[in-house]
């Protein structure tokens, strides 16, 4: 995992005003620019023609726009997925603009995140993409950043009182996310049920927040009666620490018979933990995870079903989605349609898991178990 050994103001400071273009998993190194003494307003996009009304918008390539894709944090396998998603539908769309994808380290993942979003929007930054990983905390800084001129679109995660965020780009239903987890809970633990926990992320995750509430809502169906929830703890997406959570839960609750983990990091992590310490015929590992890093533990039977879906149509989709509102092709409006490339056509609409926000719904899961985790 890299650190950020500047000041991270300095840093996106210099990469912007520079073009640099972060990498994956490092810091930008550039010598910090001065501070502008008052924020410049975005650049304004040339307006295009206001499509008629149901019209399905086809994106006009080669407007320049900045554009910044902030994950929750940097060194993560499935945000290294969502930029490659971007940085293809940024060629496709022929932006002359660089795509910057920046973030913070994972211990300073909160005030990492609003520290970014608020020098981006302070230097003339379009629009940035946001997997939100502070919560509403991040809400001041995302208005000002709106005021400035800057485009605010959420993915992966959203702000969870939807202020100053555009739309949301939802993987998934969050509710179907819920009831996903506990069938892959019930088909492991078996009708006579069983006791399980779960390994999250951060407290502060809002899709996380809202999987583990789903999940809770869908297990008072009498269908699922027989499984227990027996705690939820968090890793933080960090691995050592996952793994060291996965380990505390075998030894507080001794009964336990599966670790539901909705985190690519925390189901890896738990699945060696339980392989390492030979635990796997006891204490079964399930939840969201990415194929590339299960396909072992998932083989032996420790992990026998998972599910996600693709990181990279997720990048694409929500670049197209931005690069059309930055440029003023479309609105953030209910029923407004726009074409993302060679995902097809979709529909903003009202966010049903929120009270307030609207979204765009991506879809579909893949459950993965033995017979298709490495095809």
């Amino acid at each position: 995992m890299i650190r950020l050994h500047k000041p991270i103001a300095s840093l996106i400071v210099a990469s912007l005003l520079l073009g640099a273009c972060a990498a994956p998993v490092a810091a930008p190194q550039a010598p910090a620019a001065p501070a502008a003494t008052e924020p410049p307003a975005a650049p304004a996009a040339t307006q295009a023609p206001a499509a008629p009304s149901g019209e399905v918008v086809k994106a006009e390539p080669g407007k320049a726009v900045k554009m910044v894709l902030l994950p929750k944090f940097l060194g993560i396998a499935v945000f290294d997925q969502a930029n490659q998603g971007a940085q293809e539908a940024h060629k496709e769309l022929g932006n002359p603009e660089k795509l910057e994808f920046l973030g913070p380290t994972p211990e300073n993942s909160v005030a990492g995140q609003i520290e970014i979003v608020t020098t981006a929007a302070t230097q003339g930054v379009n629009a940035v993409m946001l997997s939100n990983n502070a919560g509403d905390q991040i809400v001041p800084a995302v208005k000002k950043a709106v005021e400035a001129g800057t485009k605010v679109v959420t993915w992966d995660s959203p702000i969870p009182s939807a202020e100053g965020e555009s739309v949301f780009v939802a993987q998934v239903d969050f509710n179907e996310t819920g009831k996903v987890m506990a069938d892959m809970a019930l088909s492991i633990l078996g009708a006579d049920g069983g006791k399980f926990a779960v390994l999250s992320a951060s407290p502060d995750a809002a899709n996380q927040n809202a999987w583990i509430a789903a999940m809770k809502e869908a297990l008072k169906d009498p269908k699922y009666a027989k499984l227990e929830l027996l705690d939820v703890v968090y890793g933080n997406d960090q691995s050592e620490e996952s793994y060291k959570q996965a380990l505390a839960l075998v030894d507080k609750y001794p009964d336990m018979e599966l670790i539901m983990a909705p985190t690519t990091v925390g189901i890896a992590a738990a699945a060696k933990a339980m392989t390492d310490e030979g635990l796997c015929d006891k204490v079964k590992v399930s939840g969201l995870g990415l194929p590339a890093e299960m396909v072992e533990y998932t083989k032996s039977g420790c992990a026998p079903e998972f599910a996600l879906w693709s990181f990279v149509d997720l990048g694409y989709l929500t670049y197209y989605l931005t690069y059309l509102l930055a440029t003023n092709q479309i609105e953030a409006k209910e029923g407004v349609k726009f074409k993302a490339g060679r995902m097809g056509e979709y529909t903003i609409t009202k966010d049903p898991t929120r009270e307030k926000g609207l979204r765009v719904l991506m879809g579909p899961f893949t459950v993965y178990n033995k017979d298709n985790v490495d095809k």
